[in-house]
């Protein structure tokens, strides 16, 4: 089985790497890839799409031409736009293989399902495709990551027996988010009998930049910082396997490492500080982005989506007042009113934000 090759339940994300100008920091990867398998971890996750194809790249250079391969365990994606039809299934996976420089994938994922996308796969014939490299020996097991509604997800469990864990985004802001269900998705993947793999614990750095209040409440309540706390309690759930952090600097990998060597669930207190973490982090009402920056991918102004929405939300926070939020916005983002109100970031976005609808507000009020 997968998880006995895995040493430890907390996995390093590829998706957010420390960058110098372009091109990722090898150097310091080097640094954090060494770090983390010194710490007793071994699980690593990428994707075709992850940093404009960088990040499948960076675990060649920074892991597969450093370590042996049995030294660790790699998953990667079946990203839905990079293929259009069956016949492109192959060739991809196998360009997926050369970037990584290795000659399978312990876990291999159908990227963001959701119901538009699982019928995309049925046309293509993906996961009959899937399951031929399966039996072939180039995939170890077959996941999926998700974002939709429970219903969807029970459908795609009932009708894909062959998918063996499913990857959600789970954490206590989503928790009982009526538009993530991230609770009765785990409660299907309890019922289907699927191990869980999280993704998001920290909601792409939401619940670290939080709100005033909920800051001053998580530091009189807890010695844990910001990230350790929202990791743990992604953690503290039975069914959950692994928890993926997308780490960007060498700071934070010490700070997730050190809330999962020694892991301790989360105590009945602890549970109740997050859910009034959860109320006022919602009173708040910040844009939902996780930075997963698959907009920014599939935007024809190549807007910085993500950047725009972390100013905005960090002076929603009460970080800034609006006078220096505009200043900002205006001299790193200046691209904020070049919206067209396309769509196409919409499209792609797994938290179902309004971004055109937001980005139109966002330029009224740099007026």
């Amino acid at each position: 089985m997968l998880f006995e090759k895995v040493k430890k339940n907390f996995g390093f994300g590829f998706m957010r790497l420390p960058m110098d100008g372009e091109q990722v920091d090898y150097t310091q990867v080097n640094e954090m890839v060494d770090t983390f398998l010194e710490e007793g971890f071994n699980y690593f996750d990428t994707a075709h799409g992850y940093l404009d194809g960088k990040s499948e790249i960076a675990i060649r250079e920074c892991l597969v031409k450093r370590y042996p391969r049995d030294s660790f365990v790699l998953a990667d994606k079946l990203s839905p736009w990079y293929y259009n039809a069956e016949e492109e299934i192959r060739p991809l996976f196998q360009k997926q293989l050369e970037a990584c420089g290795v000659d399978f994938f312990d876990v291999y994922l159908f990227h963001c399902m959701n119901q538009e996308l699982y019928q995309k796969n049925i046309r293509c014939n993906s996961f009959e495709i899937v399951k031929q490299l399966k039996e072939e020996g180039k995939i170890g097991h077959i996941a999926m990551s998700f974002h939709d509604t429970a219903d969807v997800l029970d459908k795609i469990l009932t009708e894909q027996p062959m998918i063996e864990y499913v990857q959600l985004q789970f954490n206590y802001l989503d928790y009982d988010d009526p538009g993530v269900q991230s609770r009765a998705c785990y409660d299907v993947c309890m019922k289907h009998g699927k191990k869980v793999l999280v993704m998001e614990p920290v909601k792409g750095g939401n619940l670290v930049n939080l709100p005033k209040e909920a800051k001053e409440l998580l530091r009189a309540n807890s010695k844990d910082s910001e990230a350790a706390f929202a990791i743990r309690f992604a953690a503290s759930f039975p069914n959950i396997e692994m928890v993926l952090s997308g780490m960007g600097n060498m700071d934070m990998l010490r700070d997730n490492v050190s809330a999962m060597k020694e892991f301790v669930p989360l105590s009945e207190e602890e549970f109740a500080l997050s859910e009034k973490l959860r109320s006022q982090i919602r009173a708040v009402r910040q844009i939902s982005c996780t930075a997963c920056r698959y907009c920014v991918d599939n935007c024809p102004q190549k807007i910085q989506i993500p950047d725009v929405f972390s100013v905005y939300n960090k002076h929603l926070a009460a970080e800034s007042a609006w006078k220096e939020t505009k200043v900002i916005l205006q001299e790193q983002h200046a691209n904020v009113k070049d919206c067209i109100q396309c769509g196409a970031c919409e499209k792609y976005c797994p938290q179902n934000i309004h971004i055109k609808e937001t980005m139109k507000l966002l330029g009224e009020a740099m007026d």
